[in-house]
Formats: C-alpha cells, structure tokens, sequence
C-alpha cells in the first residue's frame, strides 16, 4: 500500500475498537431491554411438613449462560446474542429464589433454606443450567432449558436422585420478547419435574 493511504487508514484501524457497544451485541444509541425469569408461581404453600430440612445450593451455569445475555441460536454449535435485550440479572440467580418457592408448595419439608440461613439441612439440591436458549434452526422457533440437579442426603453421604432435565416450548412471536415468554413457559416445566425428582427421592 501506498505510504500516504496507509497513513490516512491508521487512525481508523486505531478507532474501530472504541467503537464496541457497551453490553455484548448492543446497538448504539438503542434502549436495553430486560426481562425477568417468573414462570406461574405455584400453588399457596401448605404448612411445612415433617420430613428433612432442604437446602437449595445457589445454581451455576455452564458458560454462555453464567451471564445476563439472552442467548440465541440460527445453527448447531454456534451461539449469539440478542441486542439490546438482556435478562434483568444473570438466570442462575433468577432460578435460586424459584426453586425454593417450587420446593416448598410440595409441603413435605420443615423447611427449605438456601446457603446462609444457618440451620442444618438433611438434603442439598445442586442444580446446574445447561442451556436457556432461543432457538431459530426449528419452525416455529422454540426456548429451551436443560437443568442438571442433583439431590443429596448430606447426613448418609449418598446420591439420591440425579438426572438431565430438558423442556422446551414454541415462542408466539419470533423476537426476543417471545423468547422470554416461551423461557418461562419451558422453566415452569422444568421446576415441575425437580419438585417431582424431590418429592420422589427425598420428603416425609
């Protein structure tokens, strides 16, 4: 290249990076939009029943999904980002608080607690995210969610219940916003199954 033209281009090369969008995917001068993990809740509680305490592990997330980036697929192994759509908080933290309500509508625990609440529990649930994710390479479009959970009984030192949970539900509309309706539709799926893994492997 010329020694002129090349010193025209520099500052330009130089300035590109600068012009990276603040969030992953994000297009200047657009609001970001959030949206929140909050499936239908539950049925009301029943009294607290007779059996172990429960505690609920704060929930991780395989990466691509251990941030607030609302992930969305066109083909097998490659994941991108919606822009300007965002969750309101990172979804393993969204999930914590809605394991525990899920949980305690079963009425067979004294009580479920999460890390910190300083009693002794009898049972642990670790639970992983695997995938939450929009999914366009099928008509119609889908979310789907796979969570891994684990159920302990801490005192015998055993693995009581472990297995892949994978649901999946049609978005009404394909943007964003449908994503997140079709996400809450496939979790409350999800959370059905763990409360049934729970019910079945460890209560009264």
């Amino acid at each position: 290249m010329h020694p002129v033209r090349w010193l025209l281009l520099a500052p330009l090369l130089i300035l590109l990076p600068g012009g990276c969008a603040t969030f992953p995917g994000q297009s200047a001068g657009k609001p970001m939009q959030t949206y929140m993990l909050a499936p239908e809740p539950a049925a009301r509680a029943p009294a607290p029943g007779t059996g172990p305490v429960l505690l609920v592990s704060t929930p991780q997330a395989e990466a691509g999904y251990d941030s607030r980036r609302m992930a969305y697929t066109e083909r097998p192994f490659e994941l991108r980002y919606f822009a300007n759509n965002a969750w309101a908080d990172d979804p393993a933290r969204m999930l914590e608080p809605l394991l525990v309500r899920r949980l305690e509508a079963l009425g067979r625990y004294r009580a479920v607690i999460t890390p910190g609440a300083g009693a002794d529990a009898g049972l642990r649930l670790d639970t992983w995210i695997e995938a939450l994710v929009q999914e366009f390479q099928v008509a119609p479009a889908r979310a789907r969610i796979v969570l891994r959970v684990q159920l302990t009984d801490l005192a015998g030192r055993r693995i009581l219940a472990s297995e892949r949970i994978e649901a999946t539900a049609p978005t009404p509309s394909a943007d964003p916003y449908g994503g997140v309706i079709a996400a809450n539709r496939a979790l409350e799926q999800a959370l059905d199954r763990v409360a049934d893994i729970c019910a079945g492997a460890g209560g009264e």
